[in-house]
């Protein structure tokens, strides 16, 4: 008798811009609690050699014997680098300040660019979900984390040079399309550090979605003083103020994720 196994593949997403203070790293962190809240298995990968999606959950990354940067040149297969969050269902590839330095090592080796991508081949089939946070740069590892990809998620800050850089990421993404990964999609933006009060803000959240009509979430996070200071706890919001604005607003993005996966919506186009 012939028995067919399907195996769960993850959904792996990069979260991508260039420009720093976008609030990446704090959509990464969240996106991926609260992924893991609604009952998925999520790992959150921390691509940033600053490590601070990793500092974020309360890790120190310079007390870590083993990181992405051990996986990525191949010294230990990744299962040995991942760490369990508090969080059920939420683990995390901790980043390391070797990772900085992995720029310049991997521009030596053979297919330098799929070096993530050979690592989460290996896991990908113990989750749901896979977040990539990539450091604020259009570098080598960026380029490895959108390699490694299905999609990408650009977080956008609601403030007077929104659109700036954002032509410049998403013609990357087209060059890594064309030549490394002709599979890679753009899932959409998503709009942060939103103030209302602000007249310019209110004017980017039109403009992105004129520009761009149905790829921008409909959860917008606010600017929010407990967002800000939930990672200086080593804490995800839903950890530090889980009935905040900012709480609320991550736990509408995961499951509008969820509810675009389940509905098969169409790409970001560029």
């Amino acid at each position: 008798m012939c028995v067919i196994i399907h195996l769960i593949m993850a959904k792996i997403i990069s979260l991508v811009n260039q420009k720093g203070g976008v609030g990446k790293t704090t959509t990464a962190i969240n996106l991926a609690t609260y992924l893991a809240e609604a009952g998925k298995f999520v790992l959150l990968v921390d691509l940033d050699p600053q490590g601070n999606a990793s500092s974020g959950l309360g890790f120190n990354i310079r007390e870590i014997p083993q990181s992405l940067y051990h996986a990525m040149i191949g010294q230990v297969h990744p299962k040995h680098v991942i760490i369990k969050t508090p969080m059920t269902g939420h683990d995390l590839i901790p980043s390391s300040q070797d990772l900085a330095g992995a720029g310049i090592e991997l521009v030596h080796m053979d297919n330098r660019e799929f070096k993530l991508y050979d690592v989460l081949r290996q896991i990908r089939t113990d989750y749901d979900y896979i977040i990539i946070d990539s450091p604020p740069s259009l570098g080598l590892l960026t380029i490895n984390g959108l390699v490694a990809s299905d999609e990408v998620l650009i977080p956008v800050q609601t403030e007077y040079y929104a659109l700036e850089g954002l032509s410049q990421l998403l013609e990357t993404i087209n060059l890594v399309r064309e030549n490394l990964q002709p599979d890679l999609k753009v899932m959409g933006a998503v709009l942060t550090m939103f103030d209302r009060r602000n007249r310019l803000a209110r004017q980017v959240v039109r403009e992105m979605r004129d520009h761009f009509p149905g790829h921008v979430f409909d959860s917008v996070i606010p600017r929010s003083v407990r967002l800000a200071e939930a990672p200086s706890f080593g804490k995800s919001i839903l950890g530090f103020d889980a009935f905040s604005k900012g709480a609320r607003s991550y736990k509408n993005l995961a499951r509008e994720i969820i509810e675009r996966d389940k509905n098969g919506k169409r790409e970001f186009s560029i």
